[in-house]
């Protein structure tokens, strides 16, 4: 305990004070003994940290319950998630399915068109006659009868100007001897199919 003197101390009664004033005077008490002072300090490092641990587990609560709520997200994004793989998985199928009606439809046309087209010009080259077509895909193979080689010439200028195949070349044609009555040539002729 610390006390202070403020007043002016008299040396005895009836006698007159000095003339120099006195000073105030402080006293240190007893500050305690050592066990006090490890007390005391023990206790306020024991408050520090029992603030200190409030404060962390008002955090740890704090984020639990942040965890909480993120799970919870998690949760409903991992259900949306399955939905959208379903929904993805379904539309997949669907739009193998529409690709294989479309290759079915046009390879129901592709011919159609092949044999309409090939029809109109052979009706439209004069003296040529088809024999024989054989579609192997990528090219297509034509057999016929022709009355002159200008008929042969004719017949592959009016293919290649159909558009429909890259090139047209002739294999082979002869002069075909078992026909008497008049002169005929059988030709091959080979139709490479442009790009689609």
């Amino acid at each position: 305990m610390i006390k202070i003197n403020l007043l002016e101390t008299s040396k005895g009664k009836g006698k007159r004070a000095s003339a120099a004033p006195s000073m105030p005077s402080i006293e240190m008490g007893d500050m305690g003994s050592p066990k006090l002072k490890i007390l005391a300090m023990v206790v306020i490092v024991g408050l520090g940290n029992l603030g200190y641990w409030y404060r962390l587990d008002h955090e740890t609560q704090a984020i639990a319950a942040k965890m909480k709520v993120a799970e919870q997200k998690n949760r409903e994004l991992a259900d949306v998630k399955v939905r959208f793989l379903e929904r993805q998985t379904q539309a997949n199928a669907y739009q193998r399915r529409v690709d294989v009606i479309k290759q079915l439809h046009e390879g129901q046309t592709g011919p159609v068109n092949l044999m309409a087209m090939l029809g109109e010009t052979i009706n439209n080259t004069e003296a040529v006659w088809l024999r024989k077509m054989d579609d192997t895909g990528p090219s297509v193979d034509l057999e016929g009868t022709a009355l002159s080689t200008d008929a042969v010439a004719n017949l592959i200028a009016n293919l290649q100007k159909t558009g429909y195949f890259r090139t047209v070349e002739i294999k082979e044609t002869y002069q075909d001897d078992t026909i008497k009555d008049m002169q005929a040539f059988q030709f091959t002729l080979t139709c490479e199919k442009g790009k689609s």
